[in-house]
């Protein structure tokens, strides 16, 4: 296939679109005081607010992505930012809560379709002399994203720029959203798709069934008290995704276009799971943010540049991925597993230390940042490895499936605990979620080790 001229231009337009998407995952929370007394919503509305958005868009993500492998990847990325752009409007001028809601799911929509395009973008259009560098910048703007949405977020608030208050956070993404289109259009090369089946209605009929069986409880679970509904809903969640597994096969089998091919699943199989396993340990941050202000006296503001040095490790983790990883392979994952695991330890200890100066922690966050950084950009190179074009948007669709799942999943997971244990003070709530965090990462580590040792399966 040739080079399109304009790739590296192009490479930027879609990784602003996973900026914006990782920070408006996040920008909202900062907000919501504001936004409860504006529109004098109540406690559940909020939640809705918030989560509103990453359930639209988990639910989106692996349709996205076929839907690009068949329509074509700029088609689809260009259809998925105007709905994003669209509803970003439309909740930035809600004036009630039902109407922001609904604004918010299609905004996850939105970036479901867009953002599996862009993995699927980064491996048709680089050779693999290329990848390593392109790569880098996809796997950057996760982390980057998630921590500049809660300062964005703040900053935008209180501005209150020409009187908009919190409905900033939202028209802010619309001339972000037209200029993203202008050069998506100007810049993307038009390919066609590889498939021209039909889609599987009864395939994407049942994991829509099973993500939201997964997602929602996951999302709202914790902040509900974990009722025996939402309990159930996860034990549900499993045999849904059986029988779906099923038909994909089934369908794979008689010569049909599945959602998620089996041969494919089996392809990502393990470094999904590392990628899981990390993805939910990180999801501790929410609870370290909660600790600095909660037990030790910070501000928002204060808490959130407590932890902005990790994007210098971030940045160097993603360097050292393009140069050594391609060399290294397996063990380069489970090196910076490693490191993120020695950064997340060494936090766990200082934390508990009531009288913590911020300056403490920056050699472990920049830690975290280093080992995050590196490992996200490892995993997802080794999961679009010699996959072949036509699949490209299926196997995003999966990985990015996967970073949502597992950051629900540390969201919930910490969560619980941290609130479980409060009543013994904010320290041993935040040492219960950071043993939780780190086990998990043990796990991680057993696998990437585990997987060094086996021959590579492409």
């Amino acid at each position: 296939m040739d080079k399109h001229a304009l790739r590296w231009w192009a490479l930027a337009v879609a990784v602003l679109a996973v900026l914006v998407d990782m920070i408006d995952n996040q920008i909202v929370a900062v907000a919501l005081p504001t936004i409860r007394r504006e529109l004098g919503t109540g406690e559940a509305a909020l939640q809705w607010i918030s989560a509103g958005y990453a359930l639209g868009f988990a639910l989106t993500l692996i349709t996205g992505g076929r839907l690009g492998d068949r329509h074509g990847t700029k088609k689809v990325f260009v259809g998925g930012m105007l709905v994003f752009t669209a509803a970003s409007l439309v909740a930035g001028l809600a004036g009630h809560a039902g109407v922001l809601i609904a604004a918010r799911v299609v905004q996850g929509v939105g970036s479901g379709l867009m953002v599996p395009q862009v993995l699927s973008f980064v491996h048709a259009e680089f050779d693999e002399r290329e990848q390593p560098k392109a790569m880098t910048w996809y796997a950057a703007a996760f982390p980057l994203g998630g921590l500049a949405g809660p300062l964005l977020g703040g900053a935008l608030t209180e501005a209150d720029l020409f009187g908009t208050g919190w409905r900033a956070i939202f028209l802010v993404n619309v001339p972000i959203g037209a200029l993203a289109l202008l050069g998506a259009l100007g810049t993307m090369a038009d390919r066609p798709g590889f498939r021209r089946h039909r889609m599987d209605p009864v395939g994407l009929a049942l994991l829509t069934a099973a993500l939201c069986a997964l997602f929602y409880p996951l999302v709202q679970g914790r902040e509900l008290g974990w009722p025996m509904w939402t309990v159930a809903l996860l034990v549900a969640a499993v045999p849904l995704f059986g029988v779906f597994a099923l038909h994909q096969r089934f369908q794979f089998h008689r010569g049909g276009e599945p959602l998620v091919p089996p041969d494919l699943l089996r392809h990502l199989a393990g470094g999904q799971a590392v990628l899981f396993c990390v993805t939910t340990a990180t999801g501790v941050f929410f609870v370290l943010t909660l600790h600095l202000q909660l037990g030790l006296g910070f501000s928002p503001w204060e808490a959130a540049l407590t932890f902005a040095p990790s994007t210098l490790g971030i940045v160097a983790g993603n360097v050292l991925a393009m140069r050594l990883a391609p060399r290294l392979g397996r063990a380069f994952t489970a090196g910076a597993v490693g490191v993120l695991l020695a950064g997340l330890v060494a936090i766990a200890f200082l934390v508990t230390d009531p009288a913590l100066p911020g300056w403490a922690l920056l050699l472990p966050v920049i830690a975290v940042g280093l080992g995050m950084g590196a490992v996200l950009n490892a995993l997802f190179a080794a999961s679009m490895a010699e996959i072949p074009p036509g699949r490209a948007g299926a196997a995003s669709g999966v990985v990015n499936t996967t970073v949502q799942l597992g950051t629900a999943t540390g969201i919930a997971l910490s969560g619980t605990v941290f609130f479980a244990r409060l009543d013994g003070g904010s320290a041993s709530a935040t040492a219960g979620a950071l043993a939780v965090s780190a086990g998990v990462l043990v796990l991680a580590l057993i696998l990437s080790a585990n997987r060094v040792k086996q021959p590579v399966d492409v």
